[in-house]
């Protein structure tokens, strides 16, 4: 079974991914392969260089994920160019991982961006960590330590909250305790996962 995982920027996917692990899954986190595709040494860092500058470059020539941030959330071009250079190399990395997988294995894809790159169709089910705006833009805010605008700018950088739901297979809500949202995630593989293997 090959479920895709999204949701808006601190939904809280890490948290539900972490879960499904726990449970059985194999997780395959496009996050995680973003930063391997372009760690120093391969092609995806030489071609945000050539693009960026070497001024997206940390003094100890990793990528200055901070620095790279400012330029592309202020700009939808360079957004678009990160992008054309980062997904093809993660969306290769997650078809070998997936291939790898042990047969009968549930392997859940975390793809933040999974509705606006139109994948959804690619899995027999999405699901979707919901999260009401404020408590969005609060979560993000003190995680990453962002200003208002900062923060306001990162969650319109994504699809709308409607878009994603409306694609969505299954919603998880995550607007509550870390303990709500564990039961959530349990009743969600009681119910679609765990059922589903035993008729397959």
């Amino acid at each position: 079974m090959m479920i895709g995982l999204t949701g808006g920027i601190a939904a809280g996917k890490s948290a539900v991914a972490a879960q499904l692990a726990e449970l059985g899954a194999v997780i395959i986190d496009s996050d995680v392969l973003a930063r391997e595709v372009v760690a120093p040494g391969t092609p995806g860092l030489s071609a945000i260089v050539a693009r960026f500058g070497a001024e997206v470059l940390a003094a100890d020539g990793s990528l200055d994920r901070p620095a790279l941030g400012r330029v592309v959330f202020a700009d939808r071009q360079a957004r678009a160019d990160l992008e054309a250079i980062v997904h093809p190399a993660v969306r290769a990395r997650a078809a070998e991982l997936a291939q790898a997988a042990p047969p009968g294995s549930v392997v859940v894809q975390v793809i933040p961006l999974l509705v606006e790159v139109g994948m959804a169709d690619s899995f027999d089910l999405v699901v979707v960590v919901d999260v009401e705006p404020a408590v969005q833009l609060a979560r993000l805010r003190s995680r990453d330590q962002l200003s208002d605008a900062e923060a306001a700018a990162r969650v319109s950088a994504q699809t709308s909250r409607e878009q994603r739901l409306a694609r969505a297979d299954v919603v998880i809500t995550n607007n509550g305790t870390p303990r709500q949202l564990r039961s959530a995630v349990d009743r969600f593989w009681a119910e679609r996962v765990a059922t589903q293997s035993m008729s397959d």
